[in-house]
């Protein structure tokens, strides 16, 4: 574990083509404040990360919440639906939401067929609708792994509290905001963090549906494009090491603000 990291830190350092490569001090990370193709994929990741995520945990959070209901019918079979999609294989889910959302794809027919467009959508040729083909197709797969852990942290509060706001007559959303939700922050901040780092490492959706970041670099990311710098072209390990390493210092930053706001408002 700590040689990998080590290697990776040092190779970072490094300058060169392939395996010929020699030190180079911090001419990689100079690079990175001139590379276009980085800035454009750290835009996207960063896109991705403010939209995608909070969507994905509102609805998880919503769906398990509607899933708690012991008077709900079939609820075990509508929390089975919700969680599958993350348990599918990543290259069929892919391939399917790239003949979904084709030109001629089942998206564009149905819409059409309600009449709410009159031409089919350029859903991967569009630069705007190709970054909501990814976030859709991202939301459906892990909205219901996220579900999953608050409906288990729900089934821990203590039911008494919620039967003594019903007789003090307290309606069902002032009971979800004021006690469901205070009382899963834990859980919250857990599955924020976790959602941040794989929405920054995030790499076969936009490889997979969207053709390697189209169109134009539209939904590249920051992972998409250390594995274009590594394989697709000519080898440049060392500064394709520098930008994951932006990876690891987003990953810090940003755990760190989720934690200094949670421990700020538990204070």
């Amino acid at each position: 574990m700590i040689y990998p990291i080590i290697w990776s830190l040092w190779m970072s350092f490094q300058v060169g083509r392939g395996m010929n490569f020699s030190f180079g001090g911090f001419t990689n990370i100079m690079r990175l404040t001139q590379d276009p193709v980085f800035l454009r994929a750290l835009s996207n990741t960063l896109i991705f990360l403010a939209i995608q995520v909070p969507i994905m945990l509102i609805l998880a959070l919503l769906f398990a919440n509607a899933l708690n209901d012991s008077k709900l019918w079939g609820r075990s079979w509508f929390r089975t639906a919700i969680f599958l999609p993350c348990v599918t294989s990543l290259v069929a889910y892919s391939v399917v939401f790239r003949s979904m959302f084709a030109q001629d794809g089942i998206m564009n027919e149905m819409l059409m067929a309600l009449q709410i467009i009159d031409n089919p959508i350029p859903w991967l040729a569009d630069p705007f609708w190709a970054k909501v083909v990814i976030i859709s197709a991202i939301t459906w797969r892990w909205t219901g792994y996220n579900m999953i852990f608050y409906l288990a942290a729900m089934q821990n509060i203590d039911r008494s509290i919620y039967e003594a706001a019903k007789i003090d007559g307290v309606p069902a959303w002032a009971r979800f905001w004021y006690i469901t939700v205070p009382m899963l922050k834990p859980v919250i901040l857990f599955t924020t963090v976790i959602s941040t780092i794989g929405t920054l490492q995030l790499f076969d959706e936009p490889n997979l549906i969207t053709n390697q970041g189209g169109p134009s670099d539209a939904t590249l990311t920051l992972s998409l494009y250390i594995y274009n710098l590594s394989f697709r072209f000519m080898p440049s390990f060392g500064y394709a090491a520098t930008v994951s390493y932006v990876i690891v210092v987003l990953v810090g930053i940003l755990t760190l603000i989720q934690f200094l706001v949670a421990r700020d408002r538990r204070a």
